[in-house]
């Protein structure tokens, strides 16, 4: 049985790259740097973009956090809520140690992973999801209650 979703503008999809999108997946990273604040609250879904920042796989941070997982490209592995928005004050340290300096924070709670990726485009920015990408996603999630 598939989840009841409401109507309406609910929803919006956030494409992050490779390996953040699968440290994010596994709760360890609540928050996704951007250059500019996001005014959208709500549920988003978590598309891997097509490209893998190679660099990231040595951060000592990173490397511990996706150890053993499969780090998919080019598809929605979960869904997530937006909360919040915010950049980190000058003098205190970070929100966590995940965040980047000057950039704006996105913070994502209720994060759930789909037990297979959904082949999918994103795109910079907040997008909006099709009927039928909502559809294949939350296929998976039959006990999602927005």
């Amino acid at each position: 049985m598939t989840a009841t979703l409401p109507e309406g503008d609910w929803i919006r999809g956030i494409t992050v790259q490779q390996p953040y999108a699968t440290c994010i997946l596994t709760g360890a990273k609540s928050i996704e740097n951007r250059p500019k604040p996001w005014s959208w609250r709500g549920w988003m879904l978590l598309h891997a973009g097509q490209r893998t920042d190679a660099a990231a796989l040595h951060l000592p941070l990173v490397a511990h956090t996706i150890r053993g997982r499969e780090l998919t490209t080019g598809a929605v592995l979960g869904i997530a809520r937006l909360t919040d928005c915010h950049q980190d004050p000058e003098g205190p340290p970070p929100c966590t140690r995940w965040a980047h300096p000057g950039a704006w924070h996105l913070v994502l709670t209720d994060v759930q992973e789909l037990p297979l990726p959904v082949p999918a485009t994103g795109q910079l920015g907040p997008w909006k999801p099709t009927p039928e990408l909502l559809r294949r996603v939350f296929e998976q999630l039959p006990d999602f209650r927005p």
